[in-house]
């Protein structure tokens, strides 16, 4: 006896069914906006040093003091990170002339001076992360990565030891806490570590949302439901755009990607936990519960009665019982037999290059030839239709070549930008936009096989490794922003590099299409 038999005794994709994934769908789409966040809270506007005893050039106009204080790039802008020693009133003459003595130039002595025309403040204003502090501002993301990396490895073992509605309803409580408590940060160090704690938590959101829906889903919708919930994170990210638009404080900005949060924790009482899980840990009378809800909301009333449904459920747990007598998994089962052994490789390796692509062009919004909140938009709306493609090809062409060929061609698009030349602006916003989309749809493509690539009693676990690879490619993916200085074309490279590479290991991994899920790891192997 398979759950799916049973999931299609009581309604396989009902009422019941819609409700719960639309629930869902709620934290979902406040994904986005803590786990970009990092564009709009550390951006960086334009600045110079801050110019001592100012109000000794009363009769020169401000463009006149900066000439006489700050020298130029070669392009003619003011340097953001040095300033004169002394100043050079003979450039009042002729600024075109260089000063003649590159000892009087020196690093910036009194702090910075901010344009305030885009943002009131960001995390870079208020602690002069810029300059020899450019590093730390680009850690913050960086930080936030590695507290998602850890929450992958606690969630993925503590929801499929105590269940995923209660870690769910946990990760939700910890993330409202760390949020708000980010936003009344006082100093760099106190941001950092909230920051990192707040990653943690939603890192718990982030790994059960999309199990607990699929697990109450028969097979033929299983791949609706994965885009369906995908969707509603491409809607965060343009909603993220809006709020940042309208928030241009980062103490508040932080309150108002938090706040939903708390609806989500309000609508979490309706939504059961998962009858698959209840059943694989033996608690065979609230599984029993929970199914009988569902034929109701279904409308399948003459399937309704306990006899049925009690026999189902424990003809299951009896199987399971007998496929698992050791009783308990953990990460090293994952390991421990060769067909899981290579699905647990492999896929770990296709994640972080998803990952590491993903957030490489997500956090790349000013070379895009618009403004940010409009890059920001642009990027959420072209990951819809992206998700629909992928939705069609993943049934047409199977998991295996979706998710390879959708990695490997985001690859070539960023490539392709390194190659073209950069007066051909629309040509380059056009890859970037086509890249953007096949970035999204291999992260939409890698939650659902996974997800079908695991047995049900490893599946969280699995999910929770293969998120913690992901997690340190997203770490790793802000840092690389930094090898610009080595060389300008370095950052893309080695976005393109990863990805390709990456998406040739998924053509080792197996095809589930129409598959059943498995149940215990000797279905696997």
């Amino acid at each position: 006896m398979k759950f799916e038999d049973l999931l299609l005794e009581i309604g396989g994709f009902g009422r019941f069914q819609i409700l719960i994934l639309f629930i869902l769908c709620l934290p979902r789409i406040n994904l986005p906006m803590h786990f970009l966040l990092h564009n709009f809270l550390a951006a960086t506007p334009s600045h110079h040093c801050a110019i001592p005893h100012q109000e000794a050039f009363v009769n020169l106009t401000m463009e006149e003091v900066l000439l006489i204080s700050i020298p130029r790039e070669p392009d003619g802008t003011f340097r953001s990170c040095e300033m004169f020693s002394q100043p050079q009133f003979h450039l009042l003459l002729n600024s075109s002339l260089q000063p003649e003595n590159s000892s009087i130039i020196q690093h910036c002595q009194h702090g910075w001076v901010y344009d305030d025309s885009q943002f009131t403040s960001t995390i870079s204003t208020q602690w002069d992360l810029v300059c020899e502090q450019r590093g730390l501002n680009q850690a913050t993301a960086t930080f936030f990565f590695i507290g998602v990396t850890m929450g992958a490895v606690v969630f993925g073992y503590l929801s499929d030891r105590f269940g995923r509605k209660a870690m769910l309803l946990l990760s939700l409580v910890c993330s409202v806490i760390f949020g708000m408590l980010s936003a009344a940060s006082i100093s760099y160090s106190m941001l950092a570590i909230l920051r990192t704690l707040t990653g943690v938590a939603l890192s718990g959101v982030s790994l059960i949302v999309l199990p607990l829906g699929m697990e109450w889903v028969d097979i033929q919708h299983r791949t609706f439901s994965g885009i369906l919930t995908s969707i509603f994170w491409s809607i965060g990210n343009m909603l993220l755009a809006m709020v940042a638009y309208l928030v241009r404080e980062w103490h508040w900005l932080l309150v108002a990607v938090t706040g939903p949060c708390l609806l989500s924790i309000v609508c979490l009482w309706w939504v059961p936990e998962s009858a698959r899980w209840l059943i694989a840990n033996g608690k065979v009378k609230q599984a029993h519960r929970h199914l009988l809800r569902c034929a109701r909301m279904n409308g399948r009333k003459d399937f309704a009665e306990d006899v049925p449904l009690t026999t189902y459920t424990q003809r299951i747990v009896l199987q399971w019982q007998h496929k698992k007598p050791g009783g308990s998994y953990s990460y090293i089962s994952l390991f421990r037999t060769p067909v899981l052994r290579k699905i647990s490789l492999c896929s770990g390796a296709v994640w972080f290059g998803v990952a590491f692509s993903y957030y490489g062009m997500s956090m790349n919004l000013t070379g895009f030839g618009l403004n940010m909140y409009l890059s920001q938009f642009v990027f959420g709306v072209i990951e819809i239709p992206a998700k629909m493609i992928m939705y069609v090809v993943m049934n047409r062409a199977g998991r295996r070549q979706s998710q390879a060929w959708a990695l490997i061609l985001t690859g070539l698009c960023i490539g392709a930008n390194v190659i073209i030349p950069k007066p051909f602006t629309s040509l380059r916003s056009v890859v970037a936009i086509m890249g953007k989309g096949f970035s999204e749809a291999a992260f939409t493509a890698v939650f659902l096989y996974t997800s079908e690539l695991y047995p049900t009693v490893l599946r969280q676990n699995g999910m929770g490794y293969t998120s913690f690879v992901a997690r340190l490619g997203g770490a790793l993916a802000p840092l690389v922003f930094l090898l610009d200085e080595v060389w300008r074309s370095l950052p893309e490279v080695t976005y393109c590099g990863v990805a390709v590479c990456c998406g040739s290991v998924a053509f080792l991994l197996p095809e589930t299409l129409n598959a059943h899920l498995p149940e215990g790891i000797e279905d696997v192997e």
